[in-house]
C-alpha cells in the first residue's frame, strides 16, 4: 500500500500554488491558437549562427572546465564583465563579492526570499505584481501587503499611508519587491521623482528595496532612468536580473547584486539549492556578450518589438469596446488591458480558448485575488498580423458580453 505522501507534506508545501502562466501554456499548446499569453522574446531573432559558434568556442576554449562543477559564485570572468556593464548604466562601487550567477532570476527570487522570509513576516509589493515573485514570497509563508501602481509605477503616497500603518501595528516589512521598468504584468515605469521617494522611504523606514529589472535593456521609447540599485547603492538594493528577456531563456542565467552581509547568506542558499549554476553556458554568455553579440541583439529586439507592439495598441483601438483601458509601454513585453464593468477575465478565459486566442487572467497578479477585471497581453512572441487578429477576436468576445 502506498503512503500516502499529503499526510507527510509541510505546512509550507501545503500552500504551493502552481503557477497559472504555467498551467495556462498547456491549455494552449496548439498551433491553431494565438497566444498573447507568454513572456517569451521572439526565437526567430535569435542569432543562432553566434550562439553556435559561442558554444563551439567555449567547448574548444575551456575544454573541462566547461563540463565540470564551477564555483557558487559563478565562473569571475563573466561576472567582471556583468559589473562592468553595470558601471556603464550607472551603478558604481561594485566588487566581485557584490555578484553571483544565478540560475536565472526566479532563483534569485527564491533565495532572497529563503534568506529574509520568516512564516508570517510581511513583505510590501505592487499591485498587480509579477506572478514569480508572489509564488516566491508565499511559498515561505509570507504576508503581502499590496500597494498600487498606476502609469507612474508604484504609487508613493499610498505605499508611505501603508507603511504609517504597519508601524502602528508594530510590523517591520523584510522588503519591497519592485519591477520599476517595463512592469510585468503593467508594462508601466516607475517615474525618477519616484524612484528618489522610494529610496527616501527605506532610509526612514529601515526596509530592503527588492529591485527585479529583467526588461530594463529593451527600452524601445523614451529616455532611459537610472535603476534603483544606481540610486541608491547597495545599502538599501538587492539587484535581480536574467538573461532570459535580454537574450535567451534556455540558458538560464542571471545575476543577483547584493552587499556582502546579504550575499553571504545568499551564497550559503545557492550551495543548498544547486550548488552552482551551469559552466558551459555561463561561458557560452562570456562569449557571446564579450565579443558585442548581445548589444547587436538587443538593438534588433529594440527595433522590431515597437513594431509589434504598436500593431497591438491599434488593434486594441480599432477591436476593444470604447470602455475598455490598456497601457501603452515605452518598452519590454506586456500590455495591461481592464474590462469593460462587469466583464471577469478569468470566467471569460475558456471562451477566449474556444475562438482560438489566449491572455493571462489578471487575477494571478494579484496577491489577494481580489482583481477579474484585467488581462495581460504579450506582444514580443508574437508577429504584428497574428497579434492584430488575435485582439480583433478578444475584441469580438468582449463586445458579445456588453
Amino acid at each position: 500500500m502506498a503512503v500516502n505522501a499529503a499526510e507527510l507534506f509541510s505546512d509550507r508545501a501545503r500552500g504551493f500554488r502552481a503557477s497559472e502562466i504555467r498551467e495556462l501554456l498547456k491549455l494552449i499548446d496548439s498551433p491553431e491558437i494565438i497566444s498573447l499569453a507568454g513572456g517569451m522574446p521572439d526565437e526567430r531573432f535569435f542569432p543562432l549562427d553566434r550562439m553556435t559558434e559561442a558554444s563551439t568556442f567555449a567547448l574548444k576554449e575551456y575544454g573541462n572546465k566547461a563540463l565540470q562543477y564551477g564555483s557558487t559564485e559563478g565562473i569571475k570572468k563573466l561576472r567582471v564583465l556583468l559589473m562592468d556593464r553595470m558601471e556603464k548604466e550607472g551603478v558604481r562601487g561594485l566588487d566581485l563579492d557584490n555578484v553571483i550567477i544565478s540560475t536565472a532570476s526566479q532563483q534569485g527570487l527564491s533565495l532572497v526570499a529563503q534568506v529574509f522570509i520568516n512564516p508570517g513576516d510581511t513583505v510590501i509589493v505592487e499591485e498587480p505584481s509579477y506572478l514569480g515573485a508572489l509564488q516566491a514570497f508565499v511559498s515561505m509563508q509570507a504576508e503581502c501587503c499590496s500597494v498600487p501602481v498606476d502609469q507612474d509605477g508604484m504609487q508613493m503616497d499610498a505605499l508611505e499611508e501603508k507603511l504609517n500603518e504597519l508601524q502602528a501595528a508594530h510590523i517591520r516589512p523584510k522588503f519591497l519587491y519592485t519591477v520599476p521598468n517595463f512592469h510585468n504584468p503593467a508594462g508601466v515605469t516607475m517615474s525618477l521623482e519616484r524612484r528618489k521617494k522610494l529610496l527616501e522611504l527605506a532610509e526612514r523606514y529601515a526596509f530592503l528595496i527588492v529591485e527585479d529589472d529583467p526588461y530594463g535593456e529593451i527600452r524601445f521609447e523614451g529616455e532611459p532612468l537610472p535603476s534603483l540599485l544606481a540610486l541608491g547603492g547597495l545599502e538599501h538594493v538587492i539587484g535581480l536580473r536574467t538573461f532570459s528577456k535580454i537574450s535567451f531563456p534556455g540558458l538560464r542565467l542571471g545575476w543577483i547584486v547584493a552587499r556582502e552581509d546579504v550575499m553571504n547568506k545568499i551564497i550559503v542558499g545557492k550551495q543548498a539549492a544547486d550548488l552552482c549554476s551551469p559552466a558551459l553556458t555561463q561561458y557560452i554568455a562570456y562569449e557571446f556578450i564579450n565579443r558585442g553579440w548581445m548589444d547587436e541583439y538587443l538593438e534588433v529586439v529594440r527595433r522590431e518589438y515597437p513594431k509589434k507592439k504598436n500593431a497591438m495598441i491599434e488593434a486594441l483601438k480599432m477591436y476593444f469596446p470604447s470602455s475598455a483601458t490598456w497601457t501603452d509601454p515605452q518598452g519590454g513585453l506586456f500590455v495591461w488591458a481592464k474590462t469593460p464593468d462587469g466583464i471577469d477575465t478569468q470566467a471569460m478565459f475558456t471562451e477566449a480558448i474556444n475562438a482560438k486566442v489566449a491572455y493571462v487572467v489578471g487575477v494571478a497578479f494579484y496577491p489577494h485575488r481580489d482583481d477579474n477585471s484585467h488581462m495581460r497581453l504579450n506582444f514580443s512572441a508574437v508577429d504584428p498580423e497574428h497579434i492584430t487578429e488575435g485582439i480583433h477576436r478578444l475584441g469580438d468576445l468582449l463586445k458579445s458580453k456588453l
